[in-house]
């Protein structure tokens, strides 16, 4: 409403030409169409014509509109228009923003925009948000020479009403603290329904292993672990990771390229890491990959593996091992196998990745004592965006299975909802794998005694 008002008062003022977008929008329905024209009758503003899909003043100033999605080339044509108010940014394509910031930044144009953040891994948040995050969270403001971001609440409301207010107490007191700060502090919303992982986990486990309690405990052993989330069709991302014991030390993300560039870009990092293995997912056309792979690490003591997520049954990896032993004499209390437990790898490393934030949650933040093994921490200083990592993690859904297995959403689907493909998050649950260790045998030295 208060855009609304100073947008139409400068219309009446100053002859200004509006233009008011979304980035879907079916019909004049969908636009703030409504909201303008309620403005103008409760402000008594005069001048103003009103039409079905436009508002004119006697100024010469105009509010118009347009949806980005299906013809995003059309705000070309706006020309003499000064201001652009996107309401719901958070739904903005990255396409519709690249277009949107060169195209109409001429002398004196604006472009406000206006919207409840969502995920943190929107391109709106990557735009505006995240490179400012700890200048908002700190004084609510950002200002220089290109940008004003203001970040507006509740208690900036002198009007907020006390029912409201004995509602978001109820909240901080009984909803998890990532939901409480999305819905009341303005906070992204990393999580979807179903998901695996809560955001609060996730947020325990980022530098864990730089908590000075928990600094030896975390101290890495055993294998490097590099691994690989191949691109696949369109757009698709190339992901990377590194982990060594609990502490996941890097996370990378390539946009550019190829397949084959992707694998060359992340058998070099591994090399250049000193990593034991490197694991890559062979689902869809990573299959491809192998005698690529296994060039790279020719001169190498690189060893490395194929990621099979699709893999059920007794094909899955640990399918005949116990999962969770049990004990007692009941029939009904049989510990369940890995291949009675999971339906397919994709489900069994994701559960392992949402157990061991789990875990680390319960010892961070609840001071319970966990196996370090069975934490993990992400190191901030070696993953390029903390932000996106949390977002793909905790956007990942289960999914009923009816076998009672448990199982995820996979890309496809979660494509479907409009969930972006995890392939940072792809990598991290790759890195999980554990591989076998043949046990060496050294020959015992025994000293001759002598006995009286």
């Amino acid at each position: 409403m208060s855009v609304a008002g100073l947008l139409l008062m400068r219309v009446q003022t100053e002859g200004l030409k509006v233009g008011a977008m979304r980035e879907l929008m079916n019909s004049i329905d969908d636009s703030v169409h409504s909201l303008f024209v309620s403005e103008i009758e409760r402000l008594d503003l005069q001048g103003f014509a009103v039409q079905n899909n436009a508002i004119y003043h006697e100024s010469g100033g105009c509010i118009k509109y347009k949806g980005l999605a299906r013809n995003p080339e059309s705000v070309k044509s706006m020309h003499g228009f000064k201001v652009f108010w996107v309401e719901e940014a958070s739904t903005l394509s990255k396409k519709s923003i690249d277009l949107l910031i060169p195209t109409l930044r001429e002398e004196g144009a604006e472009l406000w925009f206006t919207f409840n953040p969502g995920s943190s891994a929107d391109p709106i948040s990557q735009e505006f948000i995240e490179p400012f995050k700890t200048e908002l969270q700190t004084h609510s403001e950002h200002f220089d020479d290109m940008y004003t971001i203001i970040k507006i609440n509740y208690y900036d409301n002198p009007f907020f009403p006390k029912n409201l207010n004995d509602l978001r107490i109820k909240h901080e007191e009984t909803k998890p603290a990532a939901e409480y700060a999305h819905i009341w502090e303005g906070e992204n919303s990393d999580s979807v329904d179903g998901a695996i992982i809560k955001v609060d986990w996730f947020n325990a486990c980022i530098d864990a292993h730089k908590i000075e309690r928990l600094k030896k405990v975390f101290t890495p052993h055993g294998a490097i672990i590099a691994s690989h989330d191949p691109s696949d069709t369109g757009d698709d991302a190339k992901g990377f990771a590194l982990r060594h014991g609990s502490i996941v030390k890097i996370v990378k993300s390539k946009d550019t390229g190829e397949i084959d560039d992707g694998c060359d870009w992340a058998t070099g990092l591994a090399i250049q890491h000193n990593a034991n293995w490197f694991i890559w997912d062979g689902d869809g056309m990573g299959a491809g990959l192998k005698r690529q792979v296994s060039t790279a690490f020719a001169a190498t003591g690189i060893k490395y593996h194929m990621f099979r997520g699709s893999l059920s049954g007794i094909g899955q990896d640990n399918a005949k091992k116990v999962y969770m032993p049990q004990y007692g004499d009941d029939e009904q209390t049989k510990p369940k196998t890995y291949a009675e437990t999971f339906k397919n790898n994709r489900a069994q490393y994701y559960t392992e990745l949402a157990t061991r934030c789990y875990n680390t949650y319960r010892c961070v933040v609840k001071g319970e004592y966990v196996d370090p093994d069975e934490m993990i921490s992400f190191d901030s200083d070696g993953i390029d965006n903390i932000a996106g990592l949390r977002s793909e993690i905790c956007r990942i859904p289960k999914k009923d299975n009816p076998n009672g297995l448990i199982q995820i959403m996979n890309k496809k689907e979660m494509k479907a909802l409009d969930i972006d493909s995890p392939n940072e998050s792809d990598s991290v649950m790759m890195g999980l794998f554990k591989p076998k260790v043949k046990a060496v045998m050294e020959p015992l030295e025994y000293q001759k005694m002598s006995i009286v």
